[in-house]
């Protein structure tokens, strides 16, 4: 199967995704202040903002379903609280303001953790570890980050790889072509351009890189290696108000891991277990 058959549900659910969003926008309402725990309860109710293109982690499948790590994650934790979660695609560029602005009430899809997005939110414990990688088609001679020198680099816009790029530009800033990278809004669109040579490599999460190109029977073609650029980990955004919240899930996350379930959802989605010391309770 080549990428281009696996990208076309991906795009239209992409473009779901942003249609969506841009409809949420227009309706916009006003976040409640305060820690909202009693409401989600007596609501039986909560809506988690994700990017619906995100393979593994959360995303649209091929019969219009949503599925994913943390889409299973997700459900499986507030089931513990008898509350339904409400899955809203969103557009990941304006995933704070989507959660500040009260259409969400929370940022859950292979979220990395940085003191930036620490200024914006409230985050749960980690409950994976991720790192940012470079993708590259085996014919390009791109084996090693020094090797994108003048070269055409592409990422997603707002994601935490593009942040780690601005932020420390002597790994890759410096070096690629125009000292800047080609945004995307999502990377499934950014696949489609390293396939077809508009773009040299692509920056991403690991998890999404090796799952992707493993679905689409293309891991022999292209090559998965470390950008260089600090490791992160995935955890969850809420508003700074919801501190209640936060803690209910911190406390199922270790209840699910010593029930099993945790490593029982891992082990479908990554064949081994993901979680990090705070998840096991250590």
């Amino acid at each position: 199967m080549k990428l281009n058959k696996l990208m076309t549900s991906f795009v239209a659910a992409a473009s779901a995704a942003l249609l969506l969003a841009a409809c949420s926008s227009n309706s916009t309402k006003t976040a409640s202040e305060g820690d909202k725990w009693d409401t989600y309860v007596a609501d039986k109710s909560i809506t988690i903002g994700f990017d619906n293109t995100f393979v593994p982690m959360g995303f649209e499948d091929d019969k219009g379903e949503n599925t994913g790590f943390d889409i299973d994650l997700a459900n499986a934790v507030f089931e513990k609280y008898d509350i339904k979660v409400n899955w809203q695609p969103i557009s990941w560029e304006m995933k704070e303001n989507e959660l500040n602005s009260g259409n969400i009430d929370l940022i859950w899809n292979g979220y990395t953790m940085s003191e930036e997005r620490a200024k914006k939110v409230l985050f749960t414990n980690p409950y994976m570890l991720s790192e940012q990688v470079l993708v590259t088609k085996n014919d390009s001679g791109i084996t090693k980050t020094p090797d994108m020198k003048e070269k055409v680099l592409g990422v997603q816009a707002g994601s935490s790889g593009y942040d780690e790029f601005v932020n420390k530009p002597e790994v890759l800033q410096d070096i690629v072509k125009d000292n800047d990278a080609v945004l995307y809004d999502t990377f499934t669109q950014a696949f489609l351009d390293l396939e077809n040579g508009r773009i040299d490599a692509l920056l991403v999460d690991n998890v999404y890189a090796n799952y992707y190109l493993k679905q689409a029977n293309e891991l022999d073609n292209y090559k998965v290696f470390s950008s260089g650029l600090e490791v992160g980990d995935f955890g969850v955004g809420a508003r700074k108000e919801d501190k209640t919240l936060v803690e209910k899930i911190n406390v199922a996350f270790t209840e699910l891991y010593k029930e099993g379930k945790y490593q029982d959802i891992s082990e479908k989605w990554f064949g081994e277990d993901t979680a990090t010391e705070s998840v096991k309770g250590k």
